[in-house]
């Protein structure tokens, strides 16, 4: 399909209709990327879905650090879905555009996705400072109304920051060339295909991402520089011991979200390239939605046994569907 702004305009001024650019010329390669990209795709759905699913039906797993594990799955399983299935049907296929309305909306849902997910990092280092540091007082500053409402305002900041960016990217008027160089519409390479002088809206984009990126990262830094403090103090190996395990594998999800967001956003203009900006994205849509449920899973016991346990009811009721469905066919 040539990708002559003509076939993606309604006229010759203004584009109304996206394509995005092929990733290669060999159809070997393509392919190659697109299973790649599908089993790590696969893989983090189930691995979310299984965790925020265990963590619903086990009430041992009911406290405030599960409860916003199974808010980070959930932001993970729209995160992906909001771009992969795109991303893997251009891959592949011919029919790689995509309409205004549509960029717009696959736009608006990943940036609400990320952002609160950025809020909610935030929000469970606060729960560990308040655990380790501060425990007597735990369960009634982290009480189920408290994460009910902290989990309400990330999902909150993302929404708002979503539509707020969104709106304020696609009030521009696109003008060609009509070919996005990426994998799906993040704000970088569209504002790229925007008509005129886009410094206002670049500008708009570094603010935001300085405060919906940065400053809960210095929350967490924070946070995480008064948990050291008390666990340096604490008197028992085992306890510290403890502690920073529970806090391990949050700070690693951390360090690889945070990381490769960063680069991708808070780096200078002038040192973009489509090459390592799609390297990026991959990596911070697909990589990290992988490795984050294997890590929790991995490394915290509680959720690795109630996984086990979800795992053999759900067989056992399997067989058991089964073996009644081959009696009830034998007579």
């Amino acid at each position: 399909m040539s990708l002559n702004c003509s076939l993606w305009q309604e006229n010759s001024m203004f584009v109304k209709r996206f394509a995005f650019a092929k990733f290669s010329e060999v159809p070997e390669w393509c392919f190659l990327l697109f299973t790649l990209i599908l089993l790590m795709f696969l893989a983090s759905l189930t691995g979310n879905v299984l965790i925020a699913l265990t963590i619903w039906t086990t009430p041992g797993l009911h406290t405030p650090m599960y409860f916003f594990l199974a808010n980070l799955s959930l932001l993970e399983i729209g995160y992906t879905c909001s771009v992969i299935p795109k991303m893997l049907q251009s891959l592949v296929s011919e029919a790689r555009g995509i309409s205004r309305e549509g960029c717009a909306m696959q736009m608006f849902f990943f940036t609400f996705f990320a952002i609160s997910e950025c809020s909610l990092l935030a929000a469970m280092a606060f729960d560990r400072y308040m655990a380790i540091c501060s425990p007597l007082h735990y369960a009634t500053r982290m009480s189920r109304g408290a994460c009910a409402n902290l989990a309400m305002v990330s999902w909150g900041v993302g929404c708002m920051v979503g539509l707020g960016q969104t709106n304020y990217i696609f009030s521009l008027d696109f003008c060609g060339p009509c070919e996005i160089d990426h994998f799906f519409c993040d704000l970088p390479p569209i504002l790229e295909l925007a008509c005129g002088d886009t410094s206002h809206n670049e500008a708009a984009v570094f603010v935001v991402a300085i405060l919906c990126i940065s400053s809960p990262f210095l929350l967490i830094i924070a946070s995480y520089g008064r948990i050291l403090a008390a666990v340096l103090i604490m008197p028992s190996p085992e306890g510290r011991h403890k502690a920073l395990s529970t806090c391990s594998s949050h700070l690693l999800v951390v360090t690889l979200f945070y990381g490769s967001g960063s680069v991708t956003y808070l780096r200078p203009k002038a040192s973009h390239s489509p090459g390592t900006d799609k390297l990026l994205a991959l990596f911070y849509t697909v990589v990290t939605s992988m490795l984050n449920p294997i890590i929790y899973s991995l490394r915290n016991k509680e959720v690795k046994a109630a996984l086990q346990r979800t795992l053999v009811l759900k067989k056992i009721k399997t067989l058991s569907k089964f073996t009644t469905n081959f009696e009830v066919n034998k007579f």
